[in-house]
C-alpha cells in the first residue's frame, strides 16, 4: 500500500490532451460513405431496421447517400430519430442494427451503418438546413420534465404537431446523459448542444433550466397548468458501495466525475489520480475508466463482480478500454475502502463466485492502490413519491403509449420500467409519448 495519495492536474500537456480528448472515431470521408453506401444490398424487409429502436429506415437512408442525396438521406433519418447524429455517435450498433445486418458473416462485415447515418447527419448540421416546419397551432400546452433525450423527443415531435412546449431541466444545460454523462471522446467540439439547437429552432418551444420537479414545482401544479404531461426524469440516484470507507474524499460517484469532465473547459486543469479504479461493468464504467487513463492516470483497472458474458458493456466497449490502457478483472466485488491520513488510498475486494445463480463471496481478499474510486455499478429513479404514480421495478409503470397511472402524464427513457437504457430507446419512448399526448389532446 503506498503512503502518499497523488491526485493532481496537469499530468499531461495540452497537446496531448487535446489529441486525447478529440474525434475517438473519425468521420467517413466523402469517398468513403460513397464504397461503404454501395456494400449496402438494401433488402426487402430488412433486418436492420426491425433491430433500431426507433425504426429508422436505414435502406432508404443508405441509397441516399449513394445518390448524393444526402438532404433526403438526413430527412429519413432525423424523421424517425430527432437525435440521429448523436445516435451515430454513441449508439451500440454492433449490438443493434449493425449486427442484424445480412452482411455480418464469418466471411464479411457488417456495413458501417452509425458512420454512414453520421455522414447524412453531419452534412445536414454544417449546411444548417432545417427540414422541419410546424403544423398549425393547437392551442394546447404541454410540460416536460427533463431536458434529456426522452424529453427532447417527445418536446420536438409536440412541437412539430402544433402544440406549446415547455420543457423543465434541473440542470444548467439540456442534453441529460447526451451532455453529462457520455465520454467525451465520443462527442467533442459541443456537438450534443449544436443537435439541442437545431431541435429547438422549430420553435415553440420555451425551456426553463435549474428547475427541479418537487423543489420548484409540483407534479400536481403542472398537471393543472398544462394539457399534458410528459415526465423525461432519468436516473438521478446511485447505488452504493455498502462497503465501508465510501465516504472518504477520493471515492466519487462515476457519473459525477463524467459530469466534471465534459464541462470542463481545460482538461489541464482537472485532477486526476495516479492510480484509478472504477467498480463497475457498464458503459459509464468503461467510458469513466478510459477517461482516466486519456487524463494520465498510470494505472486504471475496472473490476466487477461477475465474468466478461454479464458485462452491460458491450464487448466493442470492453475492448476499446483494453486498447487504451485499462485492465479490467472480473469476479471480485469491494469490501472495504482503504484509508491514509483520511483519504481513500486503496480498496479491498473479495473474489466472488456463483452459488445458485447468486454471486457470493469466496472469502479471499486482494487490495489494490487506488487514489481515486469511481463508482458505476447502476443508477436508480430518486424522484419523490408522486400520490397515484405507480412505480415497476422502482421505476415508474407505463404502458405501451408511454401513459402512466396518472390522467394525462406520459413518461419515458431511463425513468420507465423495462427501458434499454440507451439514447435511442428514450429518443423512441419520447417519440412515441408525444403522438399519443396528440392523438389524445385533438381527440
Amino acid at each position: 500500500m503506498k503512503d502518499l495519495v497523488d491526485i493532481t492536474a496537469g499530468r499531461l500537456s495540452p497537446g496531448v490532451l487535446a489529441e486525447n480528448f478529440g474525434d475517438a472515431h473519425p468521420p467517413l470521408t466523402p469517398a468513403q460513405a460513397l464504397v461503404e453506401a454501395d456494400r449496402c444490398l438494401f433488402c426487402y424487409d430488412a433486418p436492420c431496421v426491425a433491430a433500431c429502436p426507433t425504426g429508422i429506415d436505414i435502406p432508404s437512408f443508405i441509397r441516399k447517400i449513394g445518390t448524393g442525396n444526402l438532404k433526403g438521406s438526413a430527412t429519413d433519418i432525423l424523421s424517425a430519430n430527432i437525435m440521429g447524429g448523436m445516435c451515430a455517435r454513441v449508439c451500440p450498433t454492433e449490438i443493434l442494427c449493425e449486427q442484424a445486418c445480412v452482411r455480418n458473416t464469418y466471411e464479411d462485415k457488417a456495413v458501417q451503418i452509425g458512420a454512414l447515418q453520421r455522414r447524412a447527419g453531419d452534412w445536414l448540421f454544417e449546411q444548417d438546413v432545417q427540414i422541419f416546419t410546424r403544423a398549425a397551432h393547437t392551442g394546447k400546452r404541454v410540460a416536460v420534465v427533463g431536458g434529456g433525450p426522452a424529453g427532447l423527443s417527445a418536446a420536438h415531435k409536440l412541437a412539430s404537431l402544433g402544440h406549446d412546449v415547455t420543457v423543465y431541466e434541473g440542470r444548467a444545460k439540456l442534453g441529460g446523459l447526451n451532455e453529462y454523462g457520455i465520454a467525451a471522446y465520443k462527442t467533442p467540439h459541443d456537438f450534443a448542444q449544436k443537435e439541442i439547437d437545431y431541435i429547438l429552432a422549430i420553435g415553440g418551444i420555451t425551456v426553463v433550466t435549474d428547475w427541479k420537479l418537487g423543489r420548484d414545482g409540483s407534479l400536481e401544479d403542472l398537471q393543472k397548468g398544462f394539457d399534458a404531461v410528459f415526465l423525461g426524469l432519468g436516473l438521478a440516484g446511485v447505488n452504493a458501495l455498502n462497503a465501508p470507507g465510501e465516504e472518504l474524499p477520493g471515492v466519487e460517484n462515476a457519473v459525477d466525475f463524467i459530469a466534471k469532465l465534459r464541462q470542463t473547459a481545460d482538461l489541464a486543469q482537472l485532477p486526476i489520480g495516479r492510480r484509478v479504479v472504477v467498480i463497475g461493468g457498464g458503459n459509464t464504467a468503461i467510458d469513466a475508466a478510459t477517461q482516466a487513463k486519456r487524463l494520465g492516470a498510470e494505472d486504471v483497472t475496472l473490476v466487477y463482480r461477475r465474468g466478461v458474458e454479464t458485462m452491460t458493456a458491450t464487448p466493442v466497449e470492453q475492448e476499446w478500454a483494453q486498447t487504451n490502457g485499462v485492465k479490467i478483472k472480473h469476479w471480485a466485488k469491494p469490501v472495504k475502502v482503504e484509508a491514509t491520513d483520511g483519504m481513500a488510498s486503496g480498496i479491498t475486494f473479495e473474489y466472488t463466485t456463483l452459488t445458485g445463480g447468486a454471486v457470493t463471496g469466496t472469502g479471499e481478499t486482494f487490495t489494490l492502490a487506488a487514489d481515486q474510486i469511481f463508482k458505476a455499478i447502476g443508477q436508480t429513479y430518486a424522484e419523490p413519491e408522486f400520490p397515484g404514480l405507480v412505480l415497476e421495478k422502482g421505476r415508474i409503470k407505463v404502458d405501451t403509449d408511454r401513459r402512466t397511472s396518472l390522467p394525462n402524464v406520459w413518461a419515458g427513457g431511463d425513468c420507465v420500467a423495462g427501458g434499454q437504457d440507451l439514447t435511442v430507446a428514450s429518443v423512441e419512448d419520447g417519440k412515441q409519448a408525444a403522438l399519443s399526448i396528440h392523438a389524445t389532446l385533438t381527440a
